[in-house]
């Protein structure tokens, strides 16, 4: 089931980086992050009460609140907020490869924090993916088919490496985030339960941040962009509600290393998706070096 609930979430999120990358583009990254969360916690709230009769987790543990709370924190605030700006600036199907990094840097982490040991193949592993990964990334940028830039970091170098830079921000947040959201979710604890938990606590927080910016007024006027707030809801029925669910569901019932192998699968579904949606041109190099960084990701953990 885990499995099964992985190779679900990999499509899910693969229309989703597509939704939120139209949105981003009409009324900015920012904007898309706030609203999904909000969309979101209302859909996981009505899920939770047809599933458990309750609308809120009300025997949920101090401790599972604090693990799920600094989960949803480091994944869907910090994690998401480099991932979305790296969809505008260098596009859904590069970001979403970067998203590859974040098996290694789980294992790096588990390394440092919890001393577990790195063996020759895990380190040839991690070797290998991050080539993939590079090999795509340095490659001349893809125009569309009429030859016009598709996005900023195809004719900006330095909104190119920006990109690149949250792609990874946002890998390491994932890495965290599934890190500390099994942690929480330990003893078989509810996934919807602790889905809508990580969204809670990471609405409110965003909340907060948006209310000591000041950009509530400007938020709720860019979403009178009809087309723009049609792909937020999207996304956010896709991405943070049955994504997100499917992913905990994915990282509780099968092994950590299966799931986040299956869950770093959008970059290859990304790769037609890419064309029909933006007619990007797709290079041999890009699935090449695509497979290439997903083998790696895949022997990491399937040993």
């Amino acid at each position: 089931m885990g499995e099964l609930a992985a190779l679900f979430t990999s499509v899910a999120w693969s229309f989703t980086s597509l939704q939120f990358t139209l949105a981003g583009r009409r009324v900015g990254s920012p904007v898309v992050n706030r609203t999904r969360l909000a969309i979101a916690a209302v859909f996981l709230a009505l899920a939770h009460l047809l599933l458990t009769g309750a609308l809120w987790p009300q025997s949920a543990a101090p401790a599972r609140w604090f693990w799920l709370g600094i989960s949803g924190i480091i994944g869907l605030v910090l994690g998401d907020a480099c991932l979305f700006q790296a969809y505008v600036l260098i596009g859904p199907r590069r970001a979403m490869l970067l998203m590859v990094l974040s098996p290694i840097l789980s294992s790096l982490l588990a390394w440092l924090w919890l001393g577990e040991a790195l063996t020759r193949l895990e380190i040839f592993a991690m070797l290998v993916a991050l080539a993939g990964v590079a090999w795509v990334t340095t490659a001349p940028r893809a125009q569309a088919s009429s030859g016009v830039a598709v996005f900023a970091g195809d004719h900006d170098h330095r909104a190119y490496l920006n990109g690149v830079l949250l792609g990874v921000g946002a890998a390491l947040g994932q890495a965290l985030g599934l890190l500390l959201a099994k942690q929480g979710m330990a003893g078989g604890f509810s996934t919807i339960s602790a889905t809508l938990m990580r969204i809670s606590v990471a609405l409110a927080t965003i909340t907060l941040v948006t209310l000591a910016q000041g950009q509530v007024r400007a938020t709720l006027k860019a979403l009178r962009d009809q087309t723009a707030f049609r792909f937020i809801l999207g996304g956010a029925f896709t991405g943070p509600f049955l994504g997100i669910w499917g992913s905990m569901i994915a990282v509780q019932n099968a092994p950590l290393g299966v799931a986040s192998t299956l869950l770093a699968l959008p970059p290859v579904l990304l790769i037609p998706l890419m064309h029909w949606v933006f007619h990007e041109q797709i290079t041999r190099r890009a699935v090449v070096g695509t497979l290439v960084a997903l083998t790696g990701a895949a022997l990491l953990f399937l040993q």
